[in-house]
């Protein structure tokens, strides 16, 4: 019997790897093992379901059954991986193994959650699965004031969007601006502008000291001592890769799993990919770096070793109130910007030393300089 190709994971890397290599191969043996149900959702459709008043059923494109009769693979749904032998190429679930040909570890990644004193901190929430939302939809559907743990780009996305279902929220990080990694202060400053006259509170240059149950309320204790009472906590403070399983495997990993330009991590037949995946010392959990490698990763697996090439991209940050792309590194070493700044909004370009262009973002009326601008990076994402 032919070995199978067993993928550990069914986020949107996954599925998007079954469908490329569907195009190719229909008969390749493939078997997923996951720890929810497997359904075929868009993850990033989970920072505006608020104002789009939808429930977890809304953003199911199909059941995990359904995709995995359509695509003909196996499918482990509520299924833990304990254990990979990269030895004898095999898993273990309830101590019956299972060989594979190769193995891919599509096992995304986990909300991080600052850490907190006091009573209620296992009552924070996450949105960064389906399952997530599935479990926190009944508690944000009843609560009027909401604190975020974050400020990036999730957070900031998540923020707006219940702003704009009706709920009162309040943003608490550590940096003096919004989406500091990614967005130059003069930028971040307007959007928060934008933000504040939409009724979204920050406290910025703060952290979350405690959480303790108030009555039917959490007392929030911010670190400059200042007390809030809100009825739930959700954190957008990043992500942390889920490297466990790798590790335990003596897998080599770091932010993410490590992998080559092939997406093979340091054992053989191992692959990584997507949110998990560490390339080039980063983890780039967007769509199109996702889809690029799912693309090239699925050739090598069907024997056609393809290294993955990925050029500069675009990313588009989902605030409606201030629409905003960007491309490369625009806060990142930066030596110095160029700014276009009219009534229809901004252009900015970023720059090395050498007077490379490395990054740029662009707002509101100035969206149609963005592909212009994304063709003079020297440097890709």
């Amino acid at each position: 019997m032919k070995k199978a190709l067993i993928i550990i994971g069914s986020g949107f890397a996954s599925y998007q790897l079954i469908k490329t290599i569907r195009r190719s191969d229909k008969n390749l043996p493939i078997s997923v093992f996951t720890l929810d149900a497997g359904h075929d959702y868009n993850k990033p459709d989970l920072s505006h379901v608020f104002s789009k008043q939808q429930t977890s059923r809304d953003l199911i494109r199909q059941s995990g059954d359904e995709f995995a009769s359509e695509n003909n693979i196996t499918l482990n749904a509520f299924t833990k991986v304990d254990s990979i032998d990269t030895n004898k190429q095999e898993i273990t679930v309830k101590g019956v193994k299972h060989a594979y040909c190769n193995l891919v570890l599509a096992t995304g990644a986990k909300t991080f959650i600052p850490d907190a004193k006091g009573n209620a901190t296992n009552e924070v929430l996450t949105l960064n699965t389906l399952h997530e939302f599935e479990a926190a939809h009944s508690t944000l559907r009843k609560s009027n004031t909401v604190l975020l743990l974050g400020a990036g780009l999730i957070g900031t996305e998540i923020a707006m969007d219940l702003a704009s279902s009706g709920k009162n929220v309040v943003v608490v990080d550590p940096s003096n601006s919004l989406i500091a990694n990614m967005l130059p202060v003069l930028i971040a400053e307007k959007l928060q502008k934008k933000m504040v006259e939409a009724g979204i509170r920050f406290e910025l240059n703060k952290t979350v000291y405690a959480l303790n149950h108030n009555e039917d309320k959490i007392a929030v204790t911010l670190s400059t001592g200042e007390v809030l009472r809100v009825d739930c906590v959700i954190s957008a403070a990043g992500l942390k890769a889920n490297t466990g399983l790798a590790k335990q495997s003596g897998i080599e990993v770091n932010k993410g799993i490590k992998v080559n330009a092939l997406l093979q991590t340091s054992a053989r037949h191992v692959y990584a990919l997507g949110d998990c995946a560490e390339i080039n010392g980063k983890v780039r959990a967007y769509l199109q770096p996702i889809m690029l490698s799912a693309n090239a990763l699925a050739k090598t697996l069907l024997a056609q070793p393809t290294e993955l090439t990925l050029p500069a991209m675009l990313i588009k940050v989902k605030t409606p109130l201030m629409p905003i792309q960007l491309g490369g590194e625009p806060v990142l070493d930066v030596n110095s910007w160029q700014v276009d700044i009219d009534a229809q909004g901004y252009s900015l370009s970023a720059y090395n030393e050498q007077k490379e262009t490395v990054g740029f973002v662009v707002t509101e009326g100035h969206m149609k300089n963005a592909f212009p601008l994304l063709r003079k990076l020297s440097t890709p994402l």
